[in-house]
């Protein structure tokens, strides 16, 4: 290697530290800047509870939900509630991801189904599902399948739409390469669509995961005894307010990891390929 190829390699080195370095602070100052945003919410919630600017027994206040937590805790009513709720949201998008990658494959794998079930799904999706739990309720009893049931199908249509679209989306130079050196639709399928809709179908997951925690709440708000849909409900009607805003800080917690838990599978996708 002689000198100018040597300096082009240092040059180009240093560009990528220098890119690396600055992406690694461009992260850090976000991630404070996150931190500080919280932090200063927290701080005049505190402060204006502290100074009767608001009623404390309506609004709470981070060191009233503290308390509440800790409570939580020490009773083990955290453990139960959230389990229950964590419980049936995973069950619930493990399902939703099963259900709507077969009814996918069926509608890309024949085009006469996907033209008689596609008005169908759309109409389905458009539904306001709370209005279908009261339903759930008459047909399953109260209880976790009722639960599971209005947490899938919350999410499931849209899901099956928009994995769908994606399947359809998906180069046809490359299945027309397939089918002309003999492959069946199976074939194109698995070497051809599946591979090229990873993307599409972990961005689809990760709205998913939230969809199902979501329909999850609406279930527990009407047929549970336990969880933290149940705390919140039932906390509203007896004016524990600190229940209500505690469980709801939960949920956005749980929301939070599980949205993150997919982030992090999509970038070990990403990192891979």
């Amino acid at each position: 290697m002689n000198i100018a190829e040597k300096t082009v390699d240092n040059t180009i080195s240093l560009s990528q530290k220098l890119y690396i370095k600055n992406h690694h602070r461009h992260h850090h100052i976000v991630t404070l800047l996150r931190l500080l945003i919280l932090i200063l919410f927290l701080g005049i919630w505190e402060y204006a509870g502290r100074m009767k600017i608001i009623d404390t027994f309506f609004f709470s206040s981070p060191s009233m939900i503290a308390a509440y937590f800790k409570e939580m805790l020490l009773d083990g009513s955290f453990f139960t509630h959230t389990g229950i709720t964590l419980f049936e949201t995973l069950i619930s998008f493990l399902l939703i991801t099963l259900i709507s990658m077969i009814m996918a494959t069926l509608l890309w794998y024949s085009k006469t189904l996907s033209e008689i079930l596609e008005p169908y799904l759309v109409v389905l999706n458009s539904l306001p599902k709370s209005a279908l739990a009261p339903l759930f309720i008459v047909w399953l009893g109260t209880g976790i399948n009722t639960i599971i049931v209005a947490g899938i199908s919350v999410a499931i249509f849209g899901s099956i739409i928009s994995l769908y679209t994606g399947f359809k989306q998906v180069d046809k130079e490359k299945l027309k390469l397939i089918y002309t050196l003999g492959g069946s639709r199976i074939t194109a399928f698995h070497k051809v669509v599946l591979p090229s809709s990873i993307p599409v179908i972990l961005s689809n997951m990760k709205v998913n995961i939230g969809l199902a925690l979501v329909g999850v709440i609406i279930g527990e708000f009407l047929a549970a005894r336990k969880g933290l849909g149940y705390l919140i409900i039932y906390g509203s009607q007896v004016f524990k307010l600190n229940m209500v805003i505690t469980s709801i800080i939960i949920l956005c917690v749980i929301a939070m990891g599980l949205y993150q838990f997919i982030q992090w599978l999509e970038h070990l996708y990403k990192k891979k390929s």
